[in-house]
């Protein structure tokens, strides 16, 4: 008989009154027992020590698609146009990649670190009206890759192996699964998941131990957790409309951390979802995947 895993959470409580206009990119780092996310628009990187209870805000000089961690106080920041290798305690640029300088439309956004710590990101039109958007991985030795391109809007990937991945145009409402070579060739894509005009749009999303992916909803007020089948088996509903990003992180790593938005909604909405753009947390049963590090063959970088 088939151990069927079922999912448990705990109500979301609001845990920083960020009112961040558009947060995205949470990550947590485990050692560092910190929270860390930004606010696209507003050009900010929020930074949450929850063993210290303690919270700071960093401005950068352009609109910031996710963070990413290197080593130590080292961190790979997704600026508009570029990626950057900044040492954020002493607030010092190390090392500069301009992305797609012939597409000046166009912006970084979603971003992680894949099982074998290379960097995967996506980019699109800043006005969210062409197709220009393309996901790109850059990889150990900082030689940057074209994978795939045609997006509306880019978010995630989430990872289940080095080779099977899931990402999303948020616009066509449409998550893919892609199955790469150890080139990064892309040997197969399908559509996973398609949301309906009711669910919202797919946005940020990360996997668990179990290799369900959990998904938030813009504009759909919710989380959603697919098995590998594609299969819907639970879901987590939120006080605000615009669920942005998630990540799971905590002590035992059963935590679940979500950036919200306030993008897009109207005076009316505000009032009757207060807490939008504000950071989440909830608790549930099943583990997450651990956050991982940038890895680098670079001798330059690793010295």
């Amino acid at each position: 008989m088939t151990k069927i895993n079922l999912v448990k959470t705990s109500k979301p409580e609001c845990i920083w009154n960020s009112k961040t206009y558009l947060g995205e990119g949470v990550l947590w780092l485990s050692k560092l027992k910190t929270l860390y996310s930004v606010d696209i628009k507003k050009k900010k990187i929020l930074i949450f020590n929850t063993k210290k209870n303690k919270k700071k805000i960093l401005k950068v000089n352009k609109e910031i698609g996710f963070i990413a961690h290197f080593k130590k106080d080292f961190f790979i920041l997704g600026l508009k146009s570029e990626i950057q290798i900044v040492n954020l305690k002493k607030n010092k640029k190390i090392l500069s990649i301009n992305i797609e300088k012939n597409k000046p439309h166009n912006r970084i956004n979603d971003g992680i670190i894949d099982p074998m710590g290379r960097l995967w990101f996506g980019t699109m039109d800043n006005f969210e009206n062409k197709k220009s958007g393309s996901l790109y991985c850059l990889d150990n030795h900082l030689k940057l890759h074209l994978v795939d391109k045609g997006y509306f809007i880019t978010n995630g990937p989430s990872f289940l192996n080095k080779n099977n991945f899931y990402h999303t145009d948020t616009k066509k409402k449409i998550i893919y699964k892609i199955i790469i070579d150890n080139n990064l060739k892309i040997i197969k894509k399908i559509k996973f998941i398609k949301f309906s005009k009711l669910e919202g749009s797919p946005d940020g999303m990360t996997t668990d131990s179990k290799n369900n992916l959990w998904v938030c909803h813009y504009h759909g007020a919710q989380i959603s957790v697919y098995n590998p089948k594609g299969k819907k088996i639970h879901k987590v509903e939120f006080p605000v409309k615009n669920i942005t990003s998630c990540t799971f992180g905590g002590s035992n790593n059963k935590k679940v951390f979500v950036t919200t938005a306030r993008k897009g909604l109207n005076k009316n909405e505000i009032i009757k979802y207060p807490l939008s753009g504000n950071l989440f947390m909830f608790k549930t049963n099943i583990k997450g995947k651990k956050s991982i590090s940038f890895k680098t063959k670079n001798f330059f970088l690793t010295i």
